[in-house]
C-alpha cells in the first residue's frame, strides 16, 4: 500500500528534535496568559495559532526566534511546565510516536523565581502524566528529556551539570540551542568536556543558521554525538555536471561515522535554511546515505507533526514505506537510550509496525 496521511498517522515514529516552548496548543497558551496578565497578538486559539505560523514564515531564524518570547512566558511556574509537558506526550502519542526526546532550556523558566532544578522538576512528572494518560488509550510512547543551554548566554555548565544530576531521572542529554551566528559551539568548551568526562550525551544545533564552521566545531572541538538539523553539510557535497557526486571532508566524515542529522524540513524553509521542499537536503542526504532523522523542531510555529513531516517528504520525494521505516530505525538507533531498550523498540514496535502499513490490509 502506498502511504497516505492516514497510513502515515498510524505508523510508529520516533522524535530526537522538538522543543517543549515550540509546541504548546494555541488554547493552552490563551489559558495560561490570561491570569498572569500577558499579552497576546490574538485572543483566540485559531486566531493565535495562525500568528504564530505567519510569523515564522519570515525565512529568518533570528524572527523565527522571537516568536517564542509569547510561548515561554506561560511556561514560568510548576503547574504551567507540567501542563504543557502533559499536553505535549498526549499529542506526541496522538500523532503515533513511539519514542520522544523532547528540549526546553531550563534558563529560560526562572524569571518567576522556580529554580533550574526545579524546573526540571515540574517538566518530568507532566510528561509521566501525559505518557500515562496516552496508555490509557492504548498508545504506548516513551519520553526523555534534553536540556538545552543558551548559546548567547553564560549558563551552559550549570546545565550541563542539570543534565547530569537528572540523567537516571528522565533526562536523556544536554543541547546547546539559539543563534549561530556570532556563537560558535567552542564558547561552551568546558560544558562539553564536562559531559565527556561523565560519559554523558549531547547535541548540538549547528548547521541550520549558519554553515561548516558551526558543523566543524560542533564535531571536533565539542565531541558532539549529534547534529541539530545539519542542513548545511550539504556545502560539503559537489555534483558533477556528468552526475558523480564528491564528499569533501567533513560530509566524508559525517557519512563515514554515521553522525545523526535531526532533520527538520517544515521549519528549515521558514528559518530560510531550505528554499524550498523540493530543494531541501535531505533528499539528496537520503540517497547519499547519510543518517537522516525526521523531525518536527516546532510544532506550532511550523503548524506542524511527525505525520505532516512525513507526508510532506512522500509528497515531494516520492519516498515509500522502506524509506520512513528507515529515517525511523535511523531515529531510534541515534536516540540518547540504552542499547537494548533501542533493540527492543525496533524489533518489537517500530519493525512490525511498518510491517503491517507495507503489507496492506489483505496480508
Amino acid at each position: 500500500m502506498e502511504p497516505t496521511r492516514e497510513l502515515i498517522r498510524q505508523a510508529p515514529k520516533v522524535l530526537l528534535h522538538d522543543h517543549l516552548d515550540g509546541g504548546l496548543r494555541p488554547a493552552t497558551i490563551i489559558e495560561l496568559a490570561e491570569p498572569i496578565g500577558h499579552v497576546l497578538p490574538a485572543d483566540d486559539a485559531e486566531s493565535l495559532g495562525r500568528w504564530f505560523r505567519d510569523a515564522a514564515d519570515s525565512g529568518s531564524l533570528e524572527r523565527y526566534l522571537e516568536t517564542f518570547s509569547h510561548t515561554v512566558a506561560v511556561m514560568q511556574t510548576a503547574e504551567g511546565l507540567r501542563r504543557v509537558a502533559r499536553e505535549c506526550a498526549e499529542d506526541l502519542a496522538d500523532d503515533g510516536v513511539v519514542y520522544a526526546e523532547v528540549r526546553y532550556a531550563p534558563e529560560q523558566h526562572v524569571e518567576r523565581g522556580l529554580s533550574l532544578d526545579e524546573a526540571v522538576a515540574a517538566a518530568q512528572p507532566g510528561f509521566a502524566d501525559g505518557v500515562a494518560a496516552a496508555a490509557a488509550r492504548g498508545r504506548g510512547l516513551v519520553v526523555r528529556q534534553l536540556l538545552t543551554a543558551m548559546r548567547h548566554q553564560a549558563r551552559s555548565m550549570e546545565i550541563a551539570e542539570l543534565a547530569v544530576a537528572w540523567r537516571d531521572r528522565g533526562v536523556a542529554g544536554f543541547d546547546i540551542a539559539g543563534a549561530e551566528a556570532g556563537y560558535p559551539p567552542t564558547r561552551h568548551l568546558d560544558a562539553f568536556e564536562y559531559l565527556q568526562r561523565e560519559n554523558a550525551h549531547f547535541t548540538i544545533h549547528a548547521g541550520e543558521g549558519f554553515g561548516l564552521p558551526s558543523i566543524w566545531q560542533a564535531l571536533q572541538w565539542c565531541g558532539a554525538d549529534r547534529l541539530g538539523h545539519g542542513v548545511r553539510i550539504i556545502d560539503d557535497v559537489t555534483t558533477h555536471d556528468d552526475g558523480r557526486v564528491e564528499l569533501g571532508r567533513l560530509a566524508a566524515y559525517v557519512r563515514d561515522t554515521r553522525i545523526p542529522l535531526e532533520m527538520c524540513p517544515t521549519s528549515n524553509l521558514q528559518t530560510g535554511a531550505a528554499a524550498s521542499l523540493a530543494e531541501h537536503p535531505i533528499g539528496a542526504l537520503t540517497r547519499l546515505r547519510f543518517r537522516v532523522t525526521v523531525n518536527t523542531d516546532n510544532r506550532l510555529m511550523s503548524g506542524t507533526s511527525m505525520t505532516h513531516e512525513m507526508t510532506r517528504l512522500v509528497e515531494t520525494f516520492g519516498f515509500g514505506w522502506a524509506d520512513l521505516r528507515w529515517f525511523t530505525i535511523n531515529a531510534m538507533k541515534s536516540a540518547f537510550l540504552p542499547f537494548d531498550e533501542r533493540l527492543a523498540l525496533i524489533d518489537e514496535v517500530i519493525k512490525p509496525g511498518y510491517a503491517v502499513l507495507a503489507a496492506g490490509p489483505d496480508s
